[in-house]
């Protein structure tokens, strides 16, 4: 890339200059890192070793739960060690590796919520063609297309970005490399193909989130007509996890996209980067697994196997 001869390393923002905050800042993101990772590893063995949740929706929930591990695994662990090391460098490579992958995970988290909203609304609103419609080969052909599809815009989007000019400066404003960073740094004659990009990620956002709350209209619309309030309760128990993640996932990526802009540092971008690069894939597997009886009973049933065998 052109601009690789004048930038060979970013530098991250730290949260602090001060040590004890750095060692308190390492001390809480271990402890994120690992609630997020136990959850998740928990959640993925439990639907892998449960026969009775070898199920559509729980094959989905088992993909967002490998993807919660792998953004929060490109993120953490790197601010970790900076501020355990006092450090603030990332190499370019390390960096367009991040920017990449984390485009790759969070891309294909929405199209799989967007995909989650589907099974609902055919599990609850067309019961009768569920088997067929939500077979194993339309799940794992939805899902592949899902991971094709996000690999291939994250490289466009990647390309678009580090092939600018960084004639600004390479300070990050951000404990991770972030395209919306890396665009202040860019030279302000130099982006409008990657503004264009961004309105084309813009337009297939709001497309998935009207297509999510059509869905969800429908769903309640039936879910109202059940006859029994034993019926309604299910119903409504296999939806809720899932609108209460789509819900955290948007609230924070708008709050993102939506705050004010500043091209001085500011403790609202680290406080926005934790929102939506760190709290979801931690909050995630609690959401799912407070909210719904099955997989509860599946994690306990685990982690009861687990404690025997060690004893």
């Amino acid at each position: 890339m052109s601009n690789r001869s004048t930038v060979t390393e970013f530098l991250l923002r730290g949260f602090s200059d001060v040590r004890e905050l750095q060692i308190l800042h390492f001390v809480v993101f271990l402890a994120i890192y690992l609630v997020a990772l136990m959850g998740n590893l928990l959640i993925i063995s439990a639907i892998i070793l449960d026969h009775r949740l070898h199920t559509p929706m729980y094959f989905f929930l088992w993909n967002l739960s490998v993807l919660d591990l792998g953004s929060i695994s490109i993120t953490v662990p790197k601010s970790m060690a900076n501020s355990l090391l006092d450090i603030r460098v990332i190499s370019y490579p390390a960096c367009v590796t991040q920017v990449f992958l984390f485009v790759v995970f969070s891309s294909i988290d929405f199209a799989l919520l967007t995909i989650m909203a589907y099974d609902r609304y055919v599990a609850i609103c067309q019961p009768l063609h569920y088997e067929r419609v939500m077979n194993r080969r339309a799940c794992v052909q939805m899902a592949t297309s899902a991971w094709i599809t996000a690999m291939v815009y994250s490289a466009l989007h990647t390309e678009s970005t580090f092939r600018l000019p960084f004639c600004q400066s390479n300070v990050l404003n951000q404990f991770f490399c972030e395209i919306h960073q890396l665009l202040k740094l860019a030279c302000s004659d130099s982006y409008h193909s990657e503004l264009g990009l961004l309105a084309v990620s813009a337009f297939l956002v709001l497309n998935c989130f009207a297509f999510i709350m059509v869905s969800y209209v429908q769903i309640f619309r039936a879910v109202l007509r059940i006859p029994s309030e034993q019926g309604r309760h299910k119903a409504f128990s296999t939806c809720l996890p899932h609108l209460a993640v789509v819900s955290l996932f948007l609230s924070t990526g708008l709050f993102e996209h939506l705050k004010p802009t500043s091209s001085s540092a500011s403790n609202l971008d680290l406080l926005v980067g934790v929102l939506y690069a760190v709290v979801p894939p931690m909050m995630n597997p609690v959401i799912y697994s407070l909210r719904n009886k099955e997989l509860k009973a599946a994690l306990k049933k685990l982690i009861v196997s687990i404690l025997f065998s060690k004893n």
